[in-house]
């Protein structure tokens, strides 16, 4: 079976975005710190994190903070990618 550019693309497209694997530009802790600054609710279980368990990581937050998972995940690589304090 053979596929056309357009498949190949949809393909790559839906997969980088089913894709839970955070890319981080800080170190978790400092990730994990933000968050907490962001989100006074958010504690270090909720925030406990191992990589390669990002979904359960995404499913804990996503029940506590009422956001859909990949809106976390953005949330997550936005805050890590800020050099600045959070507030």
């Amino acid at each position: 079976m053979l596929f056309s550019g357009a498949d190949i693309a949809f393909f790559v497209k839906t997969k980088t975005m089913n894709s839970s694997k955070f890319k981080l530009n800080a170190s978790w802790e400092i990730v994990k710190e933000r968050m907490k600054e962001n989100n006074i609710n958010l504690t270090d279980e909720d925030l406990e994190y191992e990589p390669g368990k990002e979904d359960e990581l995404l499913e804990r937050l996503q029940t506590k903070i009422k956001r859909p998972k990949e809106d976390i995940k953005i949330l997550i690589e936005s805050i890590s990618s800020n050099t600045e304090r959070a507030g």
